[in-house]
Order: C-alpha cells, then sequence, then structure tokens
C-alpha cells in the first residue's frame, strides 16, 4: 500500500531540524541524547534519499545549502503546527460532568432533548450518556433512568414521570383494520416485544387491564422499542405506547392513539441517583426532575 505522505525517514528529519537549528551536529546530539556520529549517520542517509547536500561541513561546524534551508524552513512550520496543536489538546482536556445511563428508547425519545435544553443553561457543564438495552445495566454512572419501582434500599431515588400506556399506530393502519374499539384491536396486528423481562407493560397486561381476553390477531416480536416504534409507523401492527415517552411522535402525527382507552402505567420511570455522585451530577439530576 502506497505511503500518504511522501516523506523520507521521520527520525533523520527530526536530527536535520535539530542540527539545522542549532547549526552544530554536536549540540543536536545532546539535545536528542545521541551520539554525534548518530546524528551524522541519520543526516547522510537523508542527502542520500533525497540525491543533494543538505549542509556544507566546515571546520568550524556547518552549513545550510540552499536546499537545506529550503527544506528547514518547511520543516519548522510542520513542526510548529503540530507543535500548537499538541498546546492545545493539552490545555483543553475532555472531561466529563455527569454521566447517565438509559436505554436506547428514553435515551432518543426524552432524554437527548433534555439534555439539549440543560445545555443552553448550564452550557460549562458537559453529560455524556450511556445506552444499554441490557437489564440490570452496570457500571460506572452518576445517575441512571430506569422503569419500575425502586427495589434497593438506602439508593437515591427521584420520580420522573409516570405515563398513561395507550394503543398507537397510523391512521391508514386504523382504517385498513376499521380500528375504532378495543374489540377491533383483539383482531388486529399487534407488535410485541420479546424482551420483557424489562418489565414494560405487554399486550396481554393491557388487555386484562380493560377487562378484555387475550388478543388473537397476528404477532410480530422486536426486541427493541425503537425498532417496534418504527414498525408501527411502517403500519406493521399496532403498539403500545407510554403517552410521556412517545409524545413528540404523537404531536407530529406519526402515530396516534387508536382507540380513546389507555391504562395507567403501573410503574414511574424514575431516576437513580448513585452515592458517588458529583455536585453537578445532582445538579443536572434536580434540574431533570423538574424538566420532566
Amino acid at each position: 500500500m502506497p505511503r500518504p505522505y511522501d516523506l523520507s525517514s521521520m527520525t533523520a528529519l527530526i536530527c536535520f531540524e535539530a542540527a539545522a537549528r542549532h547549526a552544530s551536529f554536536k549540540k543536536a546530539a545532546q539535545e536528542m541524547n545521541v551520539t554525534p556520529a548518530a546524528v551524522s549517520h541519520q543526516i547522510k542517509a537523508l542527502e542520500t534519499d533525497l540525491g543533494c547536500n543538505l549542509f556544507l561541513r566546515r571546520s568550524r561546524g556547518v552549513e545550510l545549502t540552499e536546499k537545506g534551508a529550503f527544506l528547514f524552513l518547511a520543516i519548522q512550520r510542520g513542526f510548529e503546527t503540530i507543535s500548537e496543536a499538541v498546546t492545545q489538546i493539552r490545555d483543553r482536556p475532555e472531561t466529563v460532568d455527569v454521566t447517565i445511563r438509559t436505554t436506547t428508547a428514553v435515551s432518543s425519545l426524552w432524554l437527548t432533548p433534555k439534555i439539549s435544553a440543560f445545555w443552553k443553561i448550564h452550557p460549562n457543564i458537559t453529560v455524556s450518556q450511556i445506552t444499554s438495552d441490557v437489564p440490570g445495566m452496570t457500571g460506572r454512572c452518576d445517575v441512571s433512568i430506569h422503569y419500575g419501582d425502586p427495589q434497593e434500599n438506602g439508593v437515591e431515588y427521584r420520580k420522573l414521570f409516570q405515563d398513561r400506556i395507550v394503543a398507537l399506530g397510523t391512521p391508514a393502519f386504523a382504517a385498513q383494520y376499521g380500528i375504532s374499539r378495543v374489540e377491533d384491536l383483539l383482531k388486529a396486528p399487534l407488535i410485541h416485544m420479546s424482551n420483557e423481562e424489562n418489565g414494560w407493560t405487554t399486550w396481554a397486561d393491557w388487555f386484562s387491564a380493560l377487562g378484555r381476553p387475550l388478543p388473537k390477531g397476528r404477532s410480530f416480536y422486536v426486541n427493541n422499542y425503537m425498532i417496534a416504534l418504527q414498525a408501527a409507523q411502517d403500519d406493521v401492527g399496532a403498539v403500545l405506547g407510554w403517552d410521556g415517552l412517545v409524545e413528540g411522535l404523537m404531536r407530529e402525527g406519526r402515530l396516534v392513539p387508536l382507540v380513546t382507552e389507555s391504562v395507567p402505567s403501573p410503574v414511574p420511570f424514575h431516576l437513580k441517583i448513585h452515592p458517588k455522585a458529583t455536585s453537578k451530577a445532582r445538579l443536572f439530576a434536580d434540574w431533570l426532575v423538574k424538566a420532566a
């Protein structure tokens, strides 16, 4: 594979720059902590590669030739640009003040817009998200969002919101299957979550809460709520929606309630504040609870 840059040995170029700057092989060797012979060897190899002399060897030292001066100027400019970039990176280390962990759906549908609003008020506080759809999420974070009743004693929790769960689909889907009542949904295609271990309400739970039997229509199973919502928008089937979580989709008309009935979510979305959360993380947590 060809190299992207037409360069000689970087070691030779570095030796050349030091020797040209000092006008001395000996001083260049002292700076680089090598022998003068090693510097001379690298520069000779560079001159052989370029096919020209870069220095005039004098009894009292060395002088740059015209081509040597041209190369020295180019290398200096390059090294100065690199040095400036390195200095800026060192002076501006990337730090994260708050790390929050949640699921992909909560992040996409609810949390990310909230973080954008938070940054407008607190531009100097950096917030990093870690998303995972695996139950029992672990790993270092300051705060995390969960769905369900808090189970751990001695851990600080704050309630965010508790939705109503509605049956959602597109207007075209409702018209195609003639859906206007809950009974119509019992025979319609439904989108199910296949990883029910996350504790989210199922279609069976939803119909039972409304005093209806189990559905008998076609079933489509997915293991990610964002995929379930997209499938519903593609008229694959009806999907359960937490009205606070999917408020944006309903407001835009991408999904609409298929029937007037809904059921209250049995558990809330809550914020877990971890014991080692920083003061900035707690400020963010307080703001997030109020924003919810």
